[in-house]
């Protein structure tokens, strides 16, 4: 069976992808990252030193990670300010991109990662993670690699990838499914598995081979935003 998407995107396809680095001039490193109408930006500040003092660690930097929905992001207005979720996705984004980054030559200092997502059509914590893994880079960060992330879902009870807002209120008999994966670029490695709602237990291996394919064309895109960067610093951009 061949799933019909709302879109017309076959199960596997990304909806039009668009990335932007040096996006906040005020930063030490920016970048934007889109999945269609899904539009996210990030920005870091550091590494600078920790306060309060006890926070410190004198043998590594630490990462800090903010993520919020911007009120007009969606269209009910959010209320402005953090929410459980926001803290939650904050927390979850910070641990997938602490394997990639090497902190340890700024003991008791903090690289701060700000994301706000500016328009929101579902997959926002993977945009944002796509998002801050290239501001990391173009501040210059020592990283291992750059981390790639994408969505999986079920519709009619067959997996797809780059679920937007459509789909991920989607409803069947056993409830939608959301399984937002980050994977460090170029190894066999994930660094965030989160799964909201049920997948088959059978389904999971194809469901992983899936994201890594997917991931892959999502570290393209940003290899060339970068690489455009580093070209045309008025104006880098990948698609």
């Amino acid at each position: 069976m061949t799933v019909k998407r709302h879109d017309g995107r076959k199960a596997d396809e990304i909806r039009p992808m668009t990335a932007k680095v040096g996006v906040v001039p005020n930063a030490d490193g920016s970048a934007m990252f889109s999945f269609g109408k899904t539009v996210a930006i990030a920005a870091v500040y550091g590494p600078r030193h920790l306060h309060p003092q006890f926070m410190q660690n004198p043998s590594t930097g630490i990462l800090r990670v903010n993520y919020d929905l911007l009120s007009f992001s969606v269209a009910e207005r959010k209320k402005p300010g953090p929410s459980r979720r926001s803290k939650e996705i904050s927390k979850v984004t910070e641990w997938a991109l602490a394997p990639a980054v090497n902190l340890e030559e700024f003991p008791n200092t903090v690289v701060d990662v700000e994301i706000y997502i500016l328009q929101a059509d579902a997959s926002t914590r993977v945009a944002g993670i796509n998002a801050a893994a290239m501001a990391l880079a173009h501040a210059g960060i020592p990283m291992k690699t750059l981390v790639s992330a994408v969505a999986a879902g079920k519709l009619d009870k067959e997996l797809i990838v780059d679920v937007d807002k459509e789909e991920e209120d989607f409803r069947e008999g056993e409830g939608a499914t959301d399984f937002p994966a980050a994977k460090l670029s170029g190894r066999d490695e994930f660094s965030l598995l989160q799964l909201d709602g049920k997948i088959q237990p059978e389904l999971v291996p194809k469901a992983l081979e899936m994201i890594s394919s997917a991931c892959e064309k999502v570290y393209e895109v940003q290899k060339k935003a970068l690489k455009d960067f580093i070209e045309n610093p008025e104006g880098g951009n990948g698609k």
